[in-house]
């Protein structure tokens, strides 16, 4: 505080408000390239084994093709590929996530290939961290945040972001 004719200025300021996320629940986690991952619990409608995966022609690489899942046809996307990773090859490990991705007028079943699914843990508001901010070239619209573990840090995925409102009308 200073003193100047007779009033007091108060020239303190207030620590920064901490970051709070509303992101806290059960998340199935996974493992690409030797990283964790994580789908909230609830876009998750199933865990399936790797099937036979029809190409579809003219479609972007990361689209392995689709799937017939007792009767319905389903894209299947190679999150490894969506990401930029390598390709590998899929092992016994390697399964599919059918996750329910918010659409244009509905939800949309798509599978996910992942290289091995982990576990389901619940992860609190105070273990989540934002994304880190990389700059304006790179787009982290969809990680919901990092959530600390006690196995390292999970990065948290928005699954709706994941694949843009062009690649959903493509699929």
């Amino acid at each position: 505080m200073t003193e100047t004719d007779g009033m007091t200025d108060v020239k303190a300021s207030a620590p920064a408000a901490p970051f709070q996320s509303d992101n806290e629940g059960k998340y199935l986690t996974f493992q690409l390239a030797e990283e964790g991952y994580g789908i909230g619990i609830l876009k998750v409608r199933e865990i399936i084994g790797m099937l036979p995966v029809t190409p579809v022609p003219q479609t972007p690489m990361f689209l392995k093709g689709v799937i017939n899942l007792r009767g319905q046809v389903i894209p299947v996307v190679d999150l490894r590929l969506k990401f930029g990773l390598l390709e590998e090859e899929y092992t016994e490990r390697t399964s599919i996530i059918v996750v329910e991705v918010k659409g244009v007028a509905n939800n949309i079943p798509i599978g996910i290939v992942v290289d091995t699914v982990s576990e389901v843990i619940n992860i609190q508001a105070q273990e989540i961290e934002p994304a880190p901010v990389f700059g304006v070239a790179l787009n982290t619209s969809f990680i919901l945040g990092m959530a600390k573990t006690e196995g390292g840090v999970k990065i948290l995925l928005n699954i709706d972001q994941v694949l843009s409102a062009e690649e959903l009308g493509a699929l």
